[in-house]
């Protein structure tokens, strides 16, 4: 079983990640709407949408939403907030879901990067490619992993909801790892994260391969330029 079916399925990932900033998301999404000219009634999939909150965002701005995950518990949590514009469903980004249906296709806050073969990295974005309409629109938000990688925290503690979270990070093999121990009363857990540390030229082959063609590169949710150095985030968008 892979470590990303183990670990987001896992209660102790959605309490580590529970503190996310929702405010921060909405502001992103509502930057991409207004300097894409996304129109009400756009048809949406987010790839990798965990338990909801960017694709119930886009459905509050006027979308209407697909969102998917491999995670069963996430997505049974998402499910909840589902309407006749806004469902969700378990199934594998490397498949394609619906072909040329999707104005837009988004995939969220480094959602990729998992796999340990190129090959699964190309058959997911060639599904994100093969699920949008001509001219569509292809969303990543990915890490930069330049700047992730030069301020690496090698260790870190958490305690939440009285669960103690030892953390460990390193580089390695061209992936960020993240190491997780957790003590929960007497339970001991050990889980870790394991991402791909995606370059954008890297990314820019993806997107060559699958057929669509890069049209903007923004460093952060304010959609500011991209500086490798500096940037907080890679966000691509591509076009069909």
């Amino acid at each position: 079983m892979s470590w990303f079916t183990n670990w987001f399925d896992s209660p102790h990932y959605h309490t580590l990640y529970k503190n996310r900033d929702e405010k921060e998301a909405q502001i992103f999404i509502d930057n991409l709407i207004d300097y894409l000219q996304i129109p009400k009634g756009s048809k949406l999939i987010d790839i990798a949408c965990g338990k909801g909150r960017h694709a119930k965002y886009f459905n509050k701005k006027g979308m209407n939403v697909v969102g998917i995950d491999l995670s069963l518990n996430s997505i049974n949590t998402a499910k909840k907030d589902e309407n006749k514009n806004l469902i969700f469903s378990v199934h594998d980004m490397r498949e394609n879901y619906q072909k040329n249906s999707f104005d837009v296709v988004t995939n969220l806050f480094t959602s990729f990067g998992y796999f340990d073969n190129n090959k699964d990295e190309q058959k997911a974005i060639n599904a994100m490619a093969s699920n949008l309409k001509k001219k569509g629109l292809l969303i990543i938000d990915f890490m930069n992993v330049k700047k992730v990688i030069s301020n690496l925290v090698l260790n870190e503690k958490k305690n939440i909801d009285c669960i103690q979270f030892d953390i460990t990070r390193q580089l390695k093999k061209g992936y960020i790892l993240k190491d997780i121990h957790i003590t929960d009363q007497e339970e001991q857990l050990q889980f870790q994260e394991k991402v791909k540390a995606i370059t954008l030229a890297e990314y820019s082959e993806f997107i060559t391969n699958a057929g669509l063609k890069i049209i903007n590169i923004f460093g952060n949710y304010k959609l500011d330029n991209f500086d490798e150095t500096i940037s907080d985030r890679l966000i691509l968008i591509c076009k069909k």
